[in-house]
Order: structure tokens, then sequence, then C-alpha cells
């Protein structure tokens, strides 16, 4: 069942189709079945550069979130907010909220290098050198998840929490980096997990290429 609009009144997600960062909160909006509105901010013509977005998100990123008055950046803090505010997601005992933090603090050092490893085989020609610099460090984290996920479905407790949406919300582009999700049995099995959830999309079907009212069927 949708979420009332009235819980999720004013939300607003600043983005990009081809953002990873992006993927990550929207995946969260999806999944817990929240209304909201998407405005795009088109990377390749600099948008997320010109001083209309600059009074959104002073660092010049995306995403960006507006909520109740509040404007939230940073993909894994947007995730912790909307955690908090709207009780998705959250984990259910304190531990888990805490330990669900924590796991969005790792993957912003080092999952972030899978989407390195893409950005650089898709949009960006670097020295192979550099490319020989990450693509361990993204292996290596992609085999940290897939050790943790050996005997158990999600990453702290038994369901889903940010912590799993936060780390597949940049896994799920691995393939773009010539990154293959069978080396690793157990991650492969839980994104299938993920992908069974209610809302779930991938990153191309579920970001919109233009401003959006996106509201639950």
């Amino acid at each position: 069942m949708a979420t009332n609009t009235s819980e999720a009144d004013g939300i607003t997600l600043f983005g990009s189709f081809t953002s990873s960062s992006t993927y990550k909160p929207m995946l969260y909006l999806a999944l817990a079945r929240l209304t909201f509105s998407f405005r795009t901010v088109n990377l390749k013509y600099g948008a997320q550069k010109e001083a209309d977005y600059l009074g959104v998100n002073r660092y010049g990123q995306v995403p960006a979130l507006r909520h109740r008055g509040l404007t939230i950046v940073q993909s894994n803090v947007i995730l912790d907010y909307m955690a908090r505010t709207t009780g998705h997601f959250a984990g259910r005992t304190e531990q888990e909220q805490w330990t669900a933090r924590e796991w969005l603090s790792w993957e912003a050092d080092n999952i972030t290098n899978v989407a390195k490893v893409r950005h650089y085989s898709r949009f960006r020609q670097v020295d192979p050198a550099v490319m020989d610099y990450f693509r361990p460090l993204a292996e290596a984290a992609i085999g940290f998840v897939d050790a943790a996920l050996a005997g158990r479905e999600w990453l702290v407790g038994d369901g889903p929490t940010i912590a799993d949406i936060g780390c597949w919300g940049r896994m799920v582009f691995m393939a773009e980096g010539g990154l293959d999700i069978a080396r690793w049995p157990h991650v492969q099995a839980w994104s299938r997990r993920l992908a069974a959830m209610d809302g779930y999309a991938l990153p191309y079907d579920l970001i919109p290429k233009k401003d959006r009212e996106v509201v639950p069927a």
C-alpha cells in the first residue's frame, strides 16, 4: 500500500539520471512507497554549478533533498534523515540503527571505489594506472560485503535497512565498470532479494530524465 501523500508532504529530490548518488535516495523513496517531487539537475551541461542550484547544494553536487523546510545534502545523510523521519528501513533496535549508519559511513569510503571504476569506464577515460589503483579497491569493497552477507539475508538485523539501500545503491553499477557480480555469490543473492521488494527498479528505469511528480501505484 502506498504511503499517504500527507505523510510524505513536501519531499523534493534533486538529482541526475546517471548519478549513483542519486539512485540511493531514489531507491529508498521507491521502496518506502513515498510520494515526492523529482527535479532533474543536468550534470552534462553543468547545471549543478549554476547559481540557482548552488543555492540548494553549496557543494555543486547531486543529490539534494528538501523536506519540511529543511535542505539535506549528501546521499547517505539523506538516507539517514529519511529513515529517522519516516521510520522506514531504520533498523528495529537502537543497535541496528547505529550499525546501519556505520555501514553508510564505511560505504562512503569504500564502495565509492565501485562508482569510480564505473565512471572511469563509462564517462571519462583515464590512464590505465588509475584504473589499476581503483579496481582492486572496488573489488575489495565488494568482497567485504560478500563476506558480511555469508549466512544472512541483510547487512543489519533480519530485514532491509538503509545499510542495504546505501551499499547496493552504488554496487548496482558494478557491471558498467566490468565487475561481474557472479564473482560474489552472496552479493548476487542479496541483490535478488532487493530486486524482489515492492517498488524496486534498476537505476535507468527509476530515475527520471525530466522533472516529475512521483506517486507510488
